[in-house]
């Protein structure tokens, strides 16, 4: 598979795990068992991931395949963050969703995301913490709305995501109207080289 590094060290280690871990039971078993492996994987550092995987991308957040299950269940993605890039609030498309701090410090914010009946949202933070490396936390729909970004004022800051399944597209929420409310928008997703 074109991009998924061959010579990354700890890379099998971390695929066995989340191949044991996705046949948890239901989605709460699952994300809690993928959770542990990769608090276990990334609090000992003991997955490096090659340099194209902690390159920073100057115009928004990098985004880059680690793995694909070959039979569907997950997917492993690397986010580079460059200082000051972020994200809109977002959901995961419908999947559920573990991220873990690979490297620095990522602050999240969750979200209640509400429609109202003309079409718009109400968007309303109701938590927030910093995510130190070695963290991990899960996100199950439908409370999965929320913004990642790098906390560091001058260095990079590099997270591993697991999907339950292939996350291509998912729905952002901005800013819309003056009284504060949201509009909502469909964002394909991609790969950087």
């Amino acid at each position: 598979m074109a991009g998924v590094p061959t010579d990354c060290p700890g890379l099998a280690d971390l695929i066995a795990r989340l191949d044991r871990s996705v046949e948890a039971g239901d989605t709460a078993a699952v994300t809690a068992a993928v959770k542990a492996d990769l608090e276990q994987v990334l609090g000992a550092r003991s997955l490096a991931l090659p340099a194209q995987f902690t390159q920073v991308s100057p115009d928004a957040y990098a985004r880059r395949l680690l793995h694909r299950d070959p039979a569907g269940r997950y997917s492993a993605i690397v986010m580079t963050w460059g200082p000051g890039q972020g994200t809109a609030v977002h959901d995961h498309g419908g999947l559920w969703c573990v991220e873990g701090v690979v490297d620095g410090e990522i602050a999240v914010t969750q979200y209640r995301v509400e429609a109202e009946a003309d079409g718009y949202y109400r968007v309303t933070p109701i938590g927030a913490l910093l995510a130190g490396t070695g963290s991990a936390g899960c996100l199950i729909p439908p409370t999965d709305h929320h913004v990642l970004a790098n906390a560091r004022p001058s260095a990079a800051s590099i997270t591993l995501h697991i999907y339950g399944g292939d996350l291509d597209d998912c729905r952002v929420f901005l800013p819309a109207t003056p009284d504060g409310r949201y509009a909502e928008t469909m964002k394909s997703l991609s790969f950087n080289a």
